[in-house]
C-alpha cells in the first residue's frame, strides 16, 4: 500500500513562497512518476507539475517560472518550490502517484491560501 504525506502549506502574502513536500511509503519511490495537483473552491483539481523517475518534468503554463518540482529518491519525497505567489495560487495541493508502483495514489491535500 502506498501512502502520501503533504506538508508545508500555510498562509503567505502575495509574491511569498512556500515549499511543498511530499513524503511516500510504499514500494520503490524511484520508479514512481510523481506529480503536484491543486483544487480551489468550485473548481476542478487540476495538474500544477509532474516529473517522472527519469527527471523529465513538466508545469502547468498558469505556473511556469514560479514554481518548480523536485525529488530526492534517497528521502522518498517530492518537493514543490512555489515562489512569487498570486492570490489564484489558493487552493489545496495534492500529491499523486502518476505512474508506476501506487498509480492513482493520493496524499490528503495541504492547504495553500495567499492573501493579504
Amino acid at each position: 500500500q502506498v501512502q502520501l504525506v503533504e506538508s508545508g502549506g500555510g498562509l503567505v502574502q502575495p509574491g511569498g513562497s512556500l515549499r511543498l513536500s511530499c513524503a511516500v511509503s510504499g514500494g520503490p519511490f524511484s520508479m514512481k512518476d510523481m506529480g503536484w495537483y491543486r483544487q480551489a473552491p468550485g473548481k476542478q483539481r487540476e495538474l500544477v507539475a509532474s516529473i517522472t523517475s527519469r527527471g523529465q518534468i513538466t508545469y502547468a503554463d498558469s505556473v511556469k517560472g514560479r514554481f518548480t518540482i523536485s525529488r530526492d529518491n534517497t528521502k522518498n519525497t517530492v518537493y514543490l518550490q512555489m515562489n512569487t505567489l498570486i492570490p489564484e495560487d489558493t487552493a489545496v495541493y495534492y500529491c499523486s502517484v502518476t505512474g508506476g508502483w501506487g498509480l492513482g495514489s493520493w496524499g490528503r491535500g495541504t492547504q495553500v491560501t495567499v492573501s493579504s
